[in-house]
């Protein structure tokens, strides 16, 4: 079967990460990831499924690894050669003897980390034991490979193929009603739903003034949970002000329910403190001083310097919840400390606490976007067959250029 894997090499990693910023080197024979050849995986136990993916999404961290711009902290917990694509709809082609929640032919969304559950180990850790399984401490363990997720274990295979497998825990239906463009979604809402969820309850009262940094997948998601979570709970709705790199963002961004949409360059700290009456000071060297901010601030990118903005633009006692993933940034801490801000990481999924009963993110996520698709419509830009992927990836790199929010691939 075919499939976009990634192989580990010292020597074609230096020249990504030597040569990446100036020629498009990731994706041509020089780079470490290229369409394979392989023989199908095997289902590692009875409660197995494989899927044959029908649409699969090409995420920021898949992009970060491909340009060898990803921290190597994670590098440990990866096995290779692993097939990308953690975004996932498809349909089961075959189930193990054990497996009773999916059959053949159902299609589902594949919820991707590879917790004890999936791994099969019993007694569960103790991160996955309280719900909080993408924490998983014993990633390296169990019936499979080393993976923080599908897509990052050469075991398990990725959406990035024609087909994969998944323990059947990963596995959710897709109502009829939800179309592949909305359904492929889930992954990245689960994670901005996680994210809003978790960022609100570390604050004592409801916010009035929300940032997002960054309109990419994931900033736009983040308003647009932000915005449902509001409605179904009944909150009062917060301001919401958004920064977006290019213009097709913006309009999507205002779209989903931020109420001001700024822009990136040297005006940006000035209309963020107009709508906020906060006080802006330059220091001796360097970015400057912000008295005052916003309640609550999510980082959707992770870059040096979105986090170094970040961290000015939260109030004090305020909140900055860390969605996109980071590479290995300097990032001055001294408004953390001074300002006493709340800096918390929101990665991925887990159990969440909802209208007074617990409930899986994806669970959630997929009931959501069941309720309002029309909100989501459009927002796959892009799609492309297996054969085409780095024509694909250099879409997605490129989103400005080509008007691109989430870039997909089909066999």
């Amino acid at each position: 079967m075919r499939a976009v894997q990634f192989r580990k090499s010292v020597w074609r990693f230096a020249i990504v990460k030597l040569l990446g910023n100036w020629l498009p080197v990731a994706t041509s024979p020089l780079g470490m990831v290229a369409l394979r050849e392989i023989e199908p995986h095997k289902l590692p136990s009875p409660r197995w499924v494989r899927i044959r993916p029908r649409l699969s999404g090409i995420c920021g961290s898949d992009l970060a690894v491909i340009t060898a711009e990803s921290s190597l902290l994670l590098s440990p917990l990866t096995s290779t050669p692993f097939t990308f694509g953690h975004e996932v709809v498809g349909e089961v082609i075959e189930v193990g003897s054990a497996v009773t929640k999916v059959r053949v032919g159902d299609r589902v969304v594949v919820e991707p980390a590879l917790s004890c559950f999936v791994r099969e180990i019993d007694p569960p850790c103790s991160r996955c034991s309280e719900g909080n399984y993408a924490c998983c401490e014993r990633l390296t363990e169990g019936v499979i490979s080393a993976g923080v997720q599908t897509g990052y274990c050469r075991d398990t295979g990725g959406g990035w193929s024609e087909e994969f497998v998944a323990h059947e825990w990963q596995t959710f239906r897709v109502p009829d009603e939800l179309e592949d463009d909305v359904a492929v979604l889930t992954e990245p809402f689960s994670c901005a739903l996680h994210a809003v969820l978790k960022a609100m309850g570390c604050l004592a009262t409801e916010p009035s003034t929300v940032l997002v940094i960054g309109c990419g997948t994931m900033g736009l998601m983040t308003i647009a949970a932000l915005r449902i979570v509001e409605q179904i709970l009944s909150k009062p709705p917060s301001q919401i002000v958004a920064v977006a790199k290019y213009p097709h963002q913006k309009d999507w961004a205002l779209k989903l329910g931020a109420d001001k949409v700024v822009g990136v360059g040297k005006q940006t700290y000035r209309q963020l403190s107009e709508f906020t009456n906060a006080k802006v000071l330059q220091p001796d060297l360097g970015r400057p001083t912000v008295l005052g901010g916003f309640d609550v601030v999510f980082d959707c990118v992770g870059s040096e310097n979105s986090l170094n903005d970040a961290v000015r633009w939260t109030r004090a006692n305020g909140v900055l919840a860390v969605v996109g993933m980071p590479s290995e940034p300097k990032v001055n801490w001294t408004s953390i400390w001074f300002k006493e801000i709340r800096a918390v990481g929101t990665y991925a999924y887990g159990i969440e606490e909802w209208q007074g009963r617990k409930v899986r993110t994806f669970e959630l996520a997929l009931q959501l976007l069941k309720e309002k698709p029309s909100l989501f419509k459009g927002l796959v830009t892009h799609r492309f067959p297996l054969n085409q992927w780095r024509k694909a990836v250099q879409t997605a790199l490129h989103s400005g250029r080509f008007g691109a929010i989430k870039v997909t691939l089909h066999p």
